[in-house]
């Protein structure tokens, strides 16, 4: 299984030939500070590029998280609305938050290998 990073804080790993698994990489957890409380938003089955799919409230910050792609859902991490502090671990077993299906192989293509954090926040 390969993992790949997109900038807005997410990880997303390839499970299978149609399934992909995302979660809050270390970036988006920096980002957003310990997580206190999380809602993934409803839909339909269906996320365009740009809908907010977690909405998430930090010590740093209260957000929502964003899919960069087109993408269907086929399962959601249930147990984090009652247990949001599982977005602040590293074991992506348990700080996934979402499992989609019909995701452009291109789009795969364009993510990152490695995680990227802000250059300019680090100087």
């Amino acid at each position: 299984m390969t993992v790949k990073y997109h900038n807005n804080g997410i990880w997303i790993e390839k499970m299978n030939e149609t399934d992909y698994r995302i979660g809050l990489s270390e970036k988006g957890q920096d980002d957003v500070g310990e997580v206190m409380f999380a809602e993934i938003t409803e839909n339909d089955g269906k996320l365009e590029q740009g809908d907010a799919f977690l909405n998430v409230e930090g010590a740093k910050a209260v957000t929502e998280i964003t899919l960069p792609f087109s993408a269907s859902v086929k399962e959601t991490h249930k147990e984090l609305e009652d247990e949001p502090a599982l977005l602040n671990k590293e074991d992506k077993a348990k700080n996934w938050i979402i499992t989609v299906t019909e995701v452009a192989a291109s789009v795969w293509e364009s993510l990152d290998t490695e995680l990227a954090f802000d250059k300019e926040a680090e100087a």
